[in-house]
């Protein structure tokens, strides 16, 4: 009994521990059921949220304004965002058919290769490069590339790379760097020194172009910031404080400022300059700065000199010109400056010497007389020539009677110099009232009554002077010239010919041959024959000599007989070719007589004749060479005196 109760006692138990274990299963299963449904719910909601991140990344991927490619080491693209194609210019399918190489630019493909094969071969973890691409239709695109390495296995995918547009960025930095460089060579090859400086007594310099040392013989460095010495120590003393208030006054109006200056440069020199330039305000209108340029303008300023001087000045004389001397008139006509003489003087026979002996003497007479006048003018005078052979002086607060006693120790000082005549007058302005013209008038007036006075001694004395030059120069002599007049009167009379006829030709006959003044010595003395060249200088000598003689009053009679003399009967004479009785007749005498000495006396190029033998030349060449009534006349007339 006790047995049958304790196995229903235990069995009774073993049936309540098993409801509590199945209450216990079934409690943990539930909680464990809700578990899972809760997770189901957290992993469905969390796959809807990656689905929807998704959509965001591919959004982003597809729309984002930076190229993105995904590539491999082979050299191939796998994939590309659209941005990518858009900056390429190709669709990712061509894009997958090539090698980035194949759209790279050439001159880009090496140094991106070098960077590629680091990265590859993992000698670097990333690269960035800004290289350019080739559009399907040519067009050259800048971008920037970074690459970075990514690991997708299943689509093969080893690196990826952003790629940005940056081709407005490379062009306008290309813009500014060229846009740099041609500033760096506008300056360097502006004609000056290009500046940026304060607004300050010592202009003191933030920027100044190479040019700075061609004209200041400083270094740019040497200004910046006055560290050796300020732009105002370089500006000469007498124009700093102008300067200064002249940019005051330019800067106030915001005008620009223009004008020239003389600086000091670093070798002491004194250089005149131009400076241009304005001021750079803020936006209340402060002068912050002042920019421009400063050139060089010295050999500019030289060339106006230069100029002035030449159309004041006479370049023989280096005297004041008759420009200057109309110009200093009127600037002088004050009533401060009374009394005002004014002498005029005029070289006498400046002509004559010209033409006998050359310009050459001629100007060195010119400026002997300029030198004995500028000798004699005082501090206040002033001196010009105003014609070929005319000078003025003008001397202010000068009486009449100082004036006069000035042309006596100018007259002088004339006479002690050989073949040097000047005629010289004065007049003078004592009273405003009197015109100064009238004044220069009457100057005139009394210089040409005083040539007059001169003229026929001072001739004389110049004609005898040109003789004794045509004996010293040539074969001819006194001697010579007084056998022709002992001819030409003989023939002269047998001729009956008038008084003033025989005049001339007693003239004709010292100085037929004054030409030959203006002729070489060495054609004149030589001994053997003249080449054709020396022939034709020789033929020049009547020309020369017609034209010494029409340059004096007392020989213009004989001129043209100076002319004629070596005319031939037939025509063949020179320099004109007369032919018979066109030659004068005085000339047809001459031409005679001088043929006779010349074979009768000795000369250097011929033998002596006898008489017999030159009478007999000249009946050789009568009608040809030699009128033959000359030729007749002379030998009767030559005959009767032997």
């Amino acid at each position: 009994m006790f047995i049958f109760d304790l196995s229903i006692f235990l069995q009774g138990k073993i049936f309540y521990y098993h409801g509590i274990i199945v209450l216990i299963l079934f409690v943990v299963g539930f909680i464990l059921l809700m578990k899972a449904i809760k997770t189901i719910k957290k992993l469905k909601l969390d796959n809807e949220r990656l689905i929807k991140r998704g959509k965001y990344l591919v959004a982003i991927y597809n729309q984002v304004p930076i190229g993105v490619i995904f590539g491999n080491d082979k050299h191939k693209l796998v994939d590309c965002n659209p941005m990518f194609e858009k900056i390429t210019g190709r669709s990712k399918k061509e894009l997958r058919s090539l090698s980035w190489k194949e759209y790279t630019h050439p001159d880009d493909v090496m140094i991106e290769m070098e960077l590629f094969w680091k990265f590859v071969n993992k000698e670097i973890n990333y690269y960035n490069i800004t290289k350019r691409y080739i559009k399907a239709n040519g067009e050259i695109v800048w971008v920037n590339l970074s690459m970075a390495p990514i690991e997708i296995q299943s689509l093969a995918i080893t690196h990826i790379g952003i790629v940005q547009d940056v081709t407005e960025r490379v062009l306008l930095d290309q813009a500014l760097k060229e846009s740099e460089r041609s500033k760096a060579t506008l300056l360097k090859n502006l004609p000056g020194m290009a500046y940026r400086c304060h607004y300050d007594r010592s202009w003191t310099m933030e920027f100044v172009s190479d040019g700075c040392y061609e004209i200041t013989g400083y270094k740019p460095e040497s200004l910046l910031y006055n560290r050796d010495i300020s732009y105002n120590d370089l500006i000469c003393p007498e124009y700093q404080e102008y300067l200064w208030n002249k940019w005051g006054e330019i800067l106030a109006k915001k005008e620009y400022f223009k004008d020239e200056y003389e600086i000091i440069t670093a070798s002491g020199e004194r250089k005149w300059v131009y400076e241009q330039g304005c001021g750079v305000y803020d936006e209340d209108g402060n002068v912050i700065a002042i920019e421009g340029l400063v050139i060089d303008i010295s050999q500019q300023k030289q060339r106006e000199a230069h100029i002035r001087y030449l159309n004041n000045h006479d370049l023989l004389t280096g005297l004041y010109n008759r420009h200057y001397f109309e110009e200093t008139i009127s600037r002088i006509d004050a009533e401060p400056n009374l009394p005002i003489s004014i002498i005029i003087g005029d070289i006498n026979g400046l002509k004559l010497v010209n033409e006998a002996y050359g310009t050459d003497k001629g100007d060195e007479l010119l400026n002997s007389v300029a030198k004995i006048l500028k000798k004699y003018c005082q501090e206040a005078d002033i001196l010009t020539r105003i014609g070929g052979d005319e000078f003025a002086l003008i001397l202010p607060n000068t009486s009449y009677q100082d004036a006069q006693e000035r042309i006596r120790v100018i007259e002088q000082a004339c006479s002690t110099h050989h073949n040097l005549s000047l005629s010289l007058g004065c007049a003078t302005k004592k009273t405003k009232f009197e015109l100064i013209s009238n004044t220069i008038k009457d100057a005139e007036d009394n210089m040409l009554l005083n040539k007059l006075l001169k003229s026929h001694s001072f001739h004389s004395n110049l004609i005898a002077s040109l003789k004794a030059t045509l004996y010293a120069k040539s074969q001819e002599t006194d001697e010579h010239a007084q056998r022709l007049i002992k001819y030409s009167q003989l023939i002269g009379k047998d001729l009956n010919l008038s008084e003033t006829t025989l005049n001339e030709l007693e003239l004709l006959c010292t100085l037929h041959d004054i030409g030959k003044i203006g002729i070489d010595d060495r054609i004149l003395k030589k001994a053997g024959p003249l080449t054709n060249e020396e022939w034709e200088q020789m033929k020049r000598h009547p020309e020369i000599g017609y034209r010494i003689a029409m340059a004096s009053p007392e020989l213009r009679a004989i001129a043209p007989y100076i002319l004629c003399h070596h005319e031939r009967w037939d025509g063949s004479g020179y320099p004109q070719g007369l032919k018979g009785e066109e030659i004068p007749l005085t000339s047809r005498i001459i031409a005679v007589i001088d043929a006779f000495d010349a074979m009768t006396n000795e000369r250097c190029y011929q033998a002596t004749k006898s008489f017999e033998e030159a009478i007999q030349e000249l009946k050789d060449c009568a009608g040809t060479q030699f009128d033959p009534h000359i030729v007749n006349a002379f030998i009767k007339v030559f005959t009767e005196i032997n």
